[in-house]
């Protein structure tokens, strides 16, 4: 009896070995496990104030009455370089709308030339803009989408030359209008480069010369200026 006992205990003994076992793996599936927390996706950001400068170049055309017969005399101011600086403020609102307000200042090298009904030589040198505008956007992340539009102002030298080749000049600042487009990118959370186009309009500016020989000239001169810029911003802050 006591041998049947024990072949019986060796027999049933891997039968309880493996229920035992059986049972703990069954217990340790039903501990649920949490899930694993993964970190939101940070946001790109355009709000804060920045810095930065610009080049490119501007072409556009000049306007001229005539005073001998009254008519228009329009002639292209050519393309020149520009290179300057921009200063502004953005604000980003319900993570697409971003609003802000932006002030440059472009040193320009525009030159252009015609002449009036009787061949006198007229001439236009534009030495440099500057804008103050509202800017208003759209973001998608790291890529803002805008338009602009305020003030203009430029440096604008008038030249005259008679048919004795006697020349007067006069230089004045104009005040216009601008509007323009843009694309920028955010690189880093500081720093965005863009590419903008840019239109000005002023004018038309009463202009009077008188030359060493017996021969003034009145007129009205207008001005136009589009402009294209690459520039890279240092924004202030960020995410």
């Amino acid at each position: 009896m006591l041998v049947r006992a024990g072949r019986l205990a060796v027999f049933a003994a891997p039968f309880c070995c493996a229920a035992t076992a059986g049972a703990a793996d069954l217990s340790l599936a039903r501990v649920p496990v949490a899930p694993v927390a993964s970190a939101p996706a940070a946001i790109y950001t355009w709000t804060g104030f920045y810095i930065g400068g610009h080049v490119g170049a501007g072409f556009g055309g000049s306007s001229w009455s005539d005073p001998f017969t009254g008519g228009t005399n329009t002639f292209s101011t050519g393309t020149g370089f520009l290179g300057g600086a921009q200063i502004g403020a953005n604000y980003q609102w319900n993570r697409v709308v971003v609003l802000g307000v932006e002030g440059d200042f472009s040193g320009v090298g525009v030159k252009g030339s015609g002449a009036d009904s009787r061949s006198e030589a007229l001439g236009a040198d534009t030495q440099w803009t500057s804008t103050v505008a509202g800017r208003v956007g759209a973001a998608f992340d790291r890529l803002l989408i805008y338009g602009k539009g305020g003030a203009a102002f430029a440096r604008d030298r008038n030249t005259f030359t008679d048919l004795a080749g006697n020349s007067a000049s006069r230089a004045f600042a104009q005040t216009g209008w601008t509007a323009g487009v843009g694309l920028e990118y955010g690189i880093t959370k500081n720093w965005s480069a863009k590419i903008e186009y840019d239109y000005l309009s002023f004018g038309a500016q009463p202009l009077s010369f008188s030359t060493v020989t017996p021969t003034t000239f009145a007129s009205n001169a207008g001005l136009t200026i589009q402009e294209v810029k690459a520039g890279i911003n240092f924004r202030f802050g960020g995410p």
